[in-house]
């Protein structure tokens, strides 16, 4: 593996938890209704654990509802026992075979623990970058010890590395910045 392939190999490390940190976000409830919200809810069928979107249709009912289908008339009471179970703080409704989910507003008081919480996950996520220099940058340092590349060569890879760090660790302050701001919204 040449240095090439280490810098490409550590970009495409440092994208994926980019996408990890916005799979994050995307679980963190604001103030409009998305389809996102249940994602990580499980439901109990035929004795298995599966998502929640793998046996209903999870929809956009107004900016502030959700509405859950059933394909299986007889999960609903599952389904819905879920969703109160779950963390988020939801009472669904059911109306015949449709599950409706009223998301209710959101106080200051919860919208400030929601920054907080979005803040520790894009924390989380820089220190990930950051991880992926570190071990970058000791893959370099093999290298140049086992005489692969030159010092020079070592400094120019590191540098790469940084540039690649600095630029995600922008993305992260950039989508942080566009969740508090979508949070605080009224």
């Amino acid at each position: 593996m040449n240095e090439n392939d280490i810098v490409k190999d550590n970009d495409d490390r440092m994208d994926k938890t980019i996408t990890a940190f916005r799979h994050e976000l995307s679980k963190v409830r604001t103030g409009r209704a998305h389809p996102g919200l249940l994602e990580h809810i499980t439901v109990k069928y035929y004795g298995t654990e599966v998502p929640l979107s793998q046996t209903a249709n999870i929809g956009v009912q107004d900016s502030r509802t959700l509405s859950v289908t059933a394909w299986d008339r007889k999960i609903i009471p599952d389904i819905e026992k879920a969703i109160l179970n779950s963390d988020l703080g939801l009472n669904p409704v059911t109306a015949g075979g449709v599950i409706h989910i009223p998301l209710p507003a959101l106080t200051e008081d919860r919208r400030k623990e929601l920054t907080k919480v979005v803040r520790a996950e894009a924390e989380k996520a820089k220190v990930a970058i950051r991880n992926i220099r570190r071990d970058a940058n000791q893959t370099f340092k093999h290298l140049m010890k086992d005489k692969n590349i030159t010092e020079d060569q070592e400094r120019r890879d590191e540098e790469k590395i940084q540039k690649l760090t600095d630029k995600h660790i922008q993305d992260i302050d950039k989508i942080l910045a566009e969740k508090e701001k979508e949070l605080m919204e009224f």
